[in-house]
């Protein structure tokens, strides 16, 4: 993860990636639940079902790139199958794919297990004794 991002923000725009982290993980399983509810085809119910398991993944931050990825194409198969929930609706999956995406591409945040696992470590060599 480290390669992947240079920093984990921290401060306001940690805060800020908090609240996508939150909105995203909050429509990707809200919407997913509903949609799964309706009674889709076996095509649109397994991709709902991936759908809503990246939601957690994003919701504390680990694995985000991995899992924001796979929200954006999974979204994007939903959006643009016939067979398409949401009475045929393709925004909402088109959203949810955009905002996997960006926490794709941006990065979780400073408050996420991402930063805890794999971000910078503070290296204390000072003589303790």
């Amino acid at each position: 993860m480290q390669r992947l991002f240079s920093t984990f923000a921290n401060g306001w725009p940690g805060r800020g990636l908090l609240v996508l982290r939150l909105v995203t993980s909050g429509a990707l399983f809200s919407f997913g639940i509903v949609n799964l509810r309706e009674g889709p085809s076996l095509e649109v119910a397994v991709l709902q079902v991936i759908s809503v398991s990246t939601g957690p993944l994003i919701l504390v931050g680990l694995w985000t790139p991995v899992a924001g990825t796979l929200a954006l194409i999974v979204n994007l198969c939903i959006a643009f199958t016939r067979y398409s929930s949401n009475s045929g609706d393709p925004w909402i999956p088109l959203i949810e794919g955009a905002l996997g995406a960006s926490l794709a591409m941006i990065g979780p945040g400073a408050w996420s297990l991402d930063a805890s696992l794999f971000g910078r470590k503070h290296i204390d060599l000072s003589d303790e004794e």
